[in-house]
């Protein structure tokens, strides 16, 4: 057995061990998890956005974690285990790549992409339609770019990229007369078609939203902690900072990066 078997087996030995020896392993459920899970998931999107390998690693343990103990449950519920997990993902991998283990060429990593959802799709059609497999629990923003991705991939999108602009700029147009009805309903409904416009426009232009606007929170936050710096060794609170004071130093932490 090679070092990653002994490690895989090490880790389900280790599981078997708490499940039946650890209080609190031992009472954990499929619902009992799935918020941790959650979690795990964010912890490691963070460690990655980071560039922090060795933060990556442990999470994606934590992560791995989660896939064998809810492997381990289904298993002690005569559902499936570990092995049904791991062929069933195979299986899949091998059906939707039949550039590598079939006849079928392809040109780029585009056209592997498109034939993967047309590959997907065909599995969907006996259980729903292009969107059904989009997760219910997935954040708004990444739901709106996942869900733009999959219509795109059946040929719903824009003939010429520069075209959505015209779109983010009637869904503007939209918010602002919206502002001047005073219908809130109304307003909030126009801000998220502005949303999704501004999502579909960032996916044309290959950049991620969700990356692009997690990228923009931590600038706003370097640069605000910057301000409360400046305002701390000017002995004032930022209530007793003029904003122009507070712009100044705003636009010094932009000069510094």
């Amino acid at each position: 057995m090679n070092r990653k078997l002994e490690a895989f087996q090490r880790l389900l030995e280790v599981m078997d061990e708490l499940r039946v020896k650890c209080p609190w392993d031992r009472e954990q459920t499929f619902e009992s998890l799935r918020n941790n899970t959650i979690e795990e998931t964010f912890e490691l999107v963070d460690a990655i956005a980071d560039k922090d390998m060795a933060n990556i690693q442990k999470e994606l343990g934590d992560l791995l974690l989660h896939v064998v103990f809810y492997a381990k449950i289904a298993d002690e519920q005569k559902e499936f285990d570990i092995a049904d997990v791991a062929n069933s993902l195979c299986d899949k991998l091998i059906y939707r790549h039949p550039h590598v283990f079939g006849a079928v060429d392809v040109a780029d990593s585009g056209q592997v992409s498109r034939n993967w959802e047309a590959l997907k799709q065909r599995e969907k059609d006996r259980k729903g339609g292009v969107l059904s497999g989009v997760p219910k629990g997935m954040p708004p923003l990444v739901k709106a770019y996942r869900i733009q991705e999959k219509v795109a991939a059946v040929g719903f999108d824009w003939e010429k990229k520069e075209d959505v602009w015209a779109k983010v700029k009637e869904e503007i147009a939209e918010v602002d007369a919206e502002i001047r009805s005073g219908d809130r309903a109304r307003l909030e409904s126009e801000f998220g078609d502005l949303m999704f416009a501004l999502i579909n426009a960032a996916r044309l232009y290959g950049v991620n939203p969700e990356a692009a606007l997690e990228a923009c929170n931590k600038k706003f936050i370097r640069r605000f902690n910057h301000i409360e710096r400046r305002c701390a060794e000017a002995g004032k609170t930022l209530r007793e900072t003029p904003l122009t004071e507070m712009d100044e130093y705003w636009r010094e932490a932009k000069q510094e990066e």
